[in-house]
C-alpha cells in the first residue's frame, strides 16, 4: 500500500510516500513544500493547497497520515499552524483518501522507541529504516516518520474502527 505522512505547517511542509508490503516498507519520494513568507495567510494557505494536491496527483498514494499538532506558547504561532493542519487535512481527504492523525509522541515512540525523541534521533532512525532515501531535511524525514507510524498502526487502526462500527450497530 502507498502511504503518504504529512507534517503540517504554514512555512513548511514535510511529506513523504512510501510502500507498505508485508511487513516491507520501500522509500518512493519526500520533500518539503514552503510558502511564499511575503504573501498574506489565505495565500499562503492556497499554495500550501495545491503543493499537496500536487504531492497527492503525482504519487498516487491510497492513505494520508497528519502529524497532530504540536500546541505551542505562542497563540499566533498556534492558530497559524492550526490553519495549515486544517489545509494538510484537506487536500488528501478531497482527494477521496482515508486520512488518520497520530499524536507527536506516538510517531516518536513507534518510530525511535521514545515518545520525547530529539529530530536527530527521528532522521537517523528513518535513515536507518528506509536506507536507500536520500531525505531532504528534518520536515521530510518527519513526515516519513508519519508515514512509517501509518504503516505500523493502520491496519490496527482499522479493524478498531470496524469494531466500534459494528457495536454501534448493535453487532458485536
Amino acid at each position: 500500500m502507498r502511504l503518504l505522512g504529512l507534517d503540517p505547517g504554514l512555512r513548511k511542509t514535510g511529506w513523504g510516500v512510501i510502500e507498505a508490503e508485508s511487513g516491507r516498507l520501500r522509500h518512493v519520494a519526500n520533500g518539503t513544500l514552503s510558502t511564499d513568507l511575503a504573501l498574506d495567510t489565505p495565500a499562503r494557505l492556497a499554495q500550501l493547497y495545491e503543493g499537496v494536491a500536487a504531492v497527492i496527483e503525482r504519487y498516487a498514494p491510497q492513505e494520508a497520515a497528519v502529524e497532530e499538532s504540536f500546541v505551542n506558547k505562542n497563540a499566533s504561532s498556534t492558530l497559524k499552524l492550526g490553519l495549515a493542519r486544517g489545509v494538510v487535512l484537506l487536500a488528501p481527504a478531497r482527494a477521496g483518501l482515508k486520512v488518520t492523525e497520530y499524536p507527536t509522541n506516538l510517531v516518536k515512540k513507534t518510530v525511535v522507541g521514545a515518545g520525547h525523541a530529539e529530530k536527530a534521533q527521528i532522521q537517523a532512525m528513518v535513515r536507518h529504516l528506509l536506507p536507500l532515501a536520500e531525505i531532504e531535511g528534518a520536515d521530510a524525514a518527519d513526515a516519513l516518520a508519519v508515514a512509517i507510524c501509518h504503516a505500523h498502526h493502520g491496519a490496527t487502526l482499522s479493524r478498531w474502527r470496524a469494531y466500534e462500527r459494528a457495536a454501534d450497530l448493535g453487532r458485536p
